[in-house]
């Protein structure tokens, strides 16, 4: 008889576990005391042994993938056994069922005439699901992230009851690396919330329900994975003809403000987007519904040159601005501050990153003369301002060119050195650090990468930045020299295999020629994975680094 083989509890803090290497495959002959795999906690990688002999019929998770303790990892039994009612459950509860089930009534999916109660219920529910009324449509969880498994809801902007349009947000979502704004794809009214204000659930589990007003939604409800408790849901009829009188005053206040600037139809989100990033919504055409201006608009547009400068204009206000959310401080009391998902998935990728990957620094002083006149230069051209910050992205990509060895990444079995060389550059944000990429940074030039980084880095802030923005970068930049910190060192950004530190431009004696003069030196620092980035090749890559740097026509060649 088939044995049912479940992700095991290996820590008493384990919820769920990944697989990080299977050691047999669908159809090996398996033995007592034989490495299935090799499962991954959240604190150790462990070896799991078979405790049975047989066929490894059935991989219920597959090799890099992840699954709560207790779900089926794995099937073992006589080579060709029917296994199809095993699949998808706990090996208890999966026996009690076939043992219950008189074999006359079974059938592929276990259902049965028999007069029981918990599979008739069962399949009214999945039947039920299935049934969904016209016009109503079932917005699930998104994934915002490669790396998100559940998301919190930390505020919805709408309520059941009240009308949405296209556009409108419906809820700013928290995921592990940011809070973005969610916004409805459709119009109607909102029928049901799966997720609480402060709730989280996983991705693809019904987050809200919209479609016509009074669509009974009950039946989608029990069988698409509701998250509120009973009496949560006891207490939504009481609240309706409030909500409803509240959704009527909304619809008709945003009503009234679009009339009066009935010219232009844009969504609230893009507006507001529009204005913290300084773009004429005139300038622009949208791709929603009747010309109707989105975010995806907002995000996709590209400023004229004479926009970027306006925005640069703006900038250094923007980065004097302290990135941590303002606190009162009271003498004598303390005060608390509950850690947000983002602050929490920080905490815990730094803490990986420091205590896998074994960490060396290496520091370098440079001449930044030449430098500084070359952006001067540079800057005289009409509509053309670039930071410092943009040159030292620029030569670091054509220094990553120069030694491929510095952007790559680490594996278990091997090590990847990436065809693309995708920048990631930090930004402080109040909830702590993200890491928007700059995809193909040696491609680009000065004023591409400056219009670039001010503009994600704006987004960033308003918690507009996409989850493909933050993903796939190959190296890091963190520069903390506009707070005049002249040397630092920095946590390597997993996957990456290094980070570049820059501090500030400081000017005092150098040595010349034999000759003390005035001169202005930056110190970099670069933080190195040891397993990918030996030291003789860290300090081959600051050589070209400075070399690119100190002659900035270098670049050129």
């Amino acid at each position: 008889m088939a044995e049912v083989i479940t992700m095991p509890r290996l820590s008493d803090t384990m919820t769920d576990g990944k697989v990080a290497k299977w050691h047999k495959k669908v159809g090996d002959s398996v033995k007592e005391g034989d490495i299935l795999a090799e499962i991954e906690t959240d604190k150790a990688v462990q070896d799991f042994e078979s405790e049975f002999n047989g066929t490894l019929l059935y991989v219920g998770t597959e090799e890099g993938g992840s699954s709560p303790v207790d779900s089926v990892l794995a099937i073992i039994g006589e080579e060709g056994e029917d296994i199809s009612s095993l699949k998808g459950g706990s090996s208890d509860a999966k026996k009690s069922e076939t043992s219950e089930i008189p074999e006359e009534h079974k059938t592929e999916d276990n259902s049965t005439d028999v007069e029981t109660t918990k599979p008739v219920e069962k399949e009214e529910s999945s039947s039920s699901s299935a049934e969904i009324p016209a016009g109503v449509e079932v917005i699930t969880m998104p994934r915002l992230s490669d790396t998100m498994t559940e998301g919190k809801v930390a505020k919805w902007h709408k309520k059941v009851g009240d009308a949405v349009k296209e556009g409108d947000i419906l809820a700013e979502i928290e995921t592990d690396k940011a809070v973005q704004d969610f916004e409805s794809e459709f119009n109607g009214t909102l029928l049901y919330i799966g997720t609480e204000e402060g709730g989280a659930s996983p991705v693809d589990s019904v987050l809200t329900i919209i479609g016509p007003e009074g669509t009974d939604v009950s039946a989608i409800v029990s069988g698409g994975g509701k998250k509120q408790e009973p009496s949560k849901k006891a207490e939504v009829p009481s609240d309706e003809n409030k909500s409803g009188s509240s959704s009527k005053e909304s619809s008709t206040s945003s009503t009234q403000q679009l009339s009066s600037d009935a010219r232009i139809a844009i969504s609230p989100l893009a507006k507001k987007m529009a204005e913290e990033k300084g773009i004429d919504i005139n300038a622009m055409k949208g791709s929603g519904e009747n010309g109707r201006i989105v975010r995806k608009d907002v995000e996709g547009f590209t400023p004229s040159s004479k926009e970027v400068a306006a925005s640069e204009a703006k900038a250094p206000a923007a980065a004097s601005a302290p990135a941590q959310v303002a606190m009162n401080f009271v003498q004598g009391e303390d005060s608390e501050t509950p850690n947000s998902q983002v602050r929490n998935i920080i905490a815990k990728r730094l803490s990986e990153s420091k205590f896998t990957a074994p960490h060396y620094y290496l520091m370098v002083e440079i001449s930044m003369d030449k430098a500084m006149e070359a952006r001067k230069e540079i800057n005289s051209l009409p509509d053309t301002k670039i930071s410092f910050n943009d040159m030292i992205i620029k030569a670091t990509a054509m220094a990553l060119r120069k030694h491929p060895q510095v952007n790559s990444t680490w594996h278990a079995d091997k090590i990847v050195h990436h065809g693309n060389i995708n920048v990631g550059v930090a930004v402080a944000i109040p909830d702590g650090l993200v890491v928007p990429v700059l995809k193909n940074t040696d491609q680009m030039n000065y004023t591409q990468i400056s219009a670039a980084v001010k503009d994600m880095a704006g987004r960033a802030k308003s918690k507009g930045l996409k989850a493909n923005e933050m993903e796939g970068s190959t190296f890091s930049v963190s520069n903390l020299g506009m707070f005049g910190i002249e040397t630092f060192t920095s946590i390597i950004n997993q996957p990456n295999s290094a980070i570049l530190s820059v501090g500030a431009i400081v000017e005092k004696p150098v040595v010349k020629d034999g000759q003390i003069v005035g001169g202005n030196t930056m110190k970099l620092s670069l933080a190195c994975d040891h397993r990918v980035v030996d030291g003789a090749t860290g300090a081959q890559f600051l050589q070209t680094l400075r070399t690119y740097l100190e002659q900035p026509l270098s670049l050129l060649l």
